[in-house]
């Protein structure tokens, strides 16, 4: 029953994807940051991907900030989840071993000081002339996007 709820109650909450930057891909909702992070979470294993690693961005920047005398706190909560899949990543790499520098991917999900929103953004695939890599990438760029509006 609960987890019933949960569902129903992010259903409710409103999301949009803003206007992407060169570099990233960006959702914003609003809601507890923990729920956002875990339904991402959720979302990234029901594709039968296993995350690799977890990375806790705003626990990272507080503690290195003390030991060079930043102050300013940038995220109060960040994290970023590194995870693979097989046949995409190969496909990607087979297309042009080069592009081995695109895996893992990455999913973020931060909220910021002063800001109601949950914010969940991935790298954008790099631009390239080459049709079979091109192909990888919008299916690197489609299983972001199909991971998030899961999420959603």
């Amino acid at each position: 029953m609960k987890k019933i709820f949960a569902v129903c109650a992010m259903l409710c909450l409103p999301f949009s994807a803003m206007a992407a930057e060169d570099y990233a891909v960006t959702f914003k909702t609003q809601g507890d940051y923990q729920f956002v992070r875990d339904l991402v979470q959720t979302a990234i294993e029901g594709q039968g991907l296993k995350i690799t690693n977890t990375n806790r961005i705003s626990e990272m920047l507080e503690r290195t900030g003390r030991d060079i005398g930043a102050t300013r706190v940038v995220y109060e909560n960040a994290e970023q989840f590194e995870f693979c899949s097989a046949t995409i990543s190969r496909r990607m790499m087979e297309a042009d071993p080069h592009a081995i520098v695109m895996c893992p991917y990455n999913v973020a999900v931060y909220t910021i000081p002063n800001d109601k929103h949950v914010y969940i953004a991935y790298r954008k695939p790099a631009a390239t002339q080459n049709p079979a890599l091109q192909k990888a990438l919008a299916d690197v760029e489609k299983l972001l996007n199909d991971i998030i509006r899961d999420a959603m």
